[in-house]
């Protein structure tokens, strides 16, 4: 059975910890609480193929961003969530996509794109075409979810594992790093 780490980011408040939860144990977590870092694993099946997820839900405010680059290191696909009623949130995930890039050595790296909480339509601040172009930007898939009503949840872990699948992250090979 293959494994995949798969590393859960975005800001703090965005529905990291609930898409998560959600998709490992089926319940909703109404109270944010948050994160510092959190591990689950799961056994889900991929295109006929079984799977154990590595999930690594981390912490999205700003006094545990340095530990971002151990958690984007070990990453093998990251899931970058923001959330559809915070405009902020979604300019705050351009800058991770710039580090997971940096952290990782290449371009070519397994991520999805999530616009979170589309439960909330009547307090959208991001237009779901927005999210979509910026995922066409990132060359990843987009998919907009909610974990309370439990839409696309499935679908955003099952489309990490198909990125993995098919872009594999290529470590740098070499002996030596010049700094």
């Amino acid at each position: 059975m293959k494994e995949y780490k798969v590393v859960v980011l975005g800001s703090g408040g965005v529905g990291k910890s609930a898409l998560t939860v959600k998709f490992v144990s089926g319940t909703f977590m109404e109270k944010y609480d948050p994160t510092i870092e959190d591990f689950y694993r799961k056994e889900i099946e991929v295109d006929g193929a079984p799977s154990v997820l590595e999930i690594l839900d981390t912490a999205g405010t700003e006094q545990f961003a340095s530990m971002r680059d151990l958690y984007i290191k070990n990453g093998q696909g990251f899931v970058v969530v923001y959330s559809i009623t915070s405009i902020q949130t979604f300019q705050d995930i351009k800058t991770m996509k710039e580090q997971i890039v940096r952290v990782k050595g290449t371009d070519k790296v397994p991520m999805l794109l999530v616009g979170n909480k589309n439960d909330l339509e009547h307090q959208r601040e991001v237009r779901a075409q927005d999210g979509a172009a910026l995922a066409q930007q990132w060359s990843c898939p987009f998919i907009e979810a909610s974990a309370k009503n439990t839409h696309n949840v499935n679908e955003v872990f099952i489309e990490i594992v198909r990125e993995m699948n098919y872009t594999p992250v290529k470590e740098n090979g070499g002996c030596c790093i010049i700094l």
